[in-house]
């Protein structure tokens, strides 16, 4: 009987320690990301938690104001306050981009793909910057 389990056990261990070890590929990063750690993150942090100090920096982290996509696009696109806008500094793809991995990210859970399409559709139009 011992013998038994001990084929048993061989039959079962020995092709499991021998079998390649199946690497796991690693996830793609979200294509908004690194616009986040390019740009908003020197204002936003590194964990969205905004900032406080001479101004105050939104928190993105758990805000929900990103439940529609259509209020942070107009934020994105067109300033407000010490928010200043992005249209024409970014493209509408990356805008969607970095709005979508926000809202999916720091805590954030909202449904729903932004697009370039509603980025273009809800965005403010492109303003010109000032060069007095």
């Amino acid at each position: 009987m011992i013998k038994t389990l001990l084929r048993c056990l061989v039959l079962v261990a020995v092709p499991a320690l021998c079998a390649p070890a199946i690497a796991a590929e690693p996830a793609a990063p979200h294509p908004g990301e690194k616009v986040y750690r390019e740009v908003c993150q020197a204002c936003h942090m590194a964990n969205a938690k905004g900032a406080e100090g001479a101004g105050r920096i939104t928190a993105l982290a758990g805000n929900s104001n990103l439940a529609y996509p259509e209020y942070p696009i107009s934020i994105v696109t067109g300033g407000k306050g010490a928010m200043p806008w992005f249209r024409g500094q970014l493209s509408d793809q990356q805008i969607a981009d970095v709005i979508g991995y926000v809202r999916t990210h720091f805590g954030n859970k909202y449904k729903g793909k932004v697009t370039a399409a509603m980025v273009v559709e809800n965005g403010a139009p492109v303003q010109l910057r000032d060069e007095r």
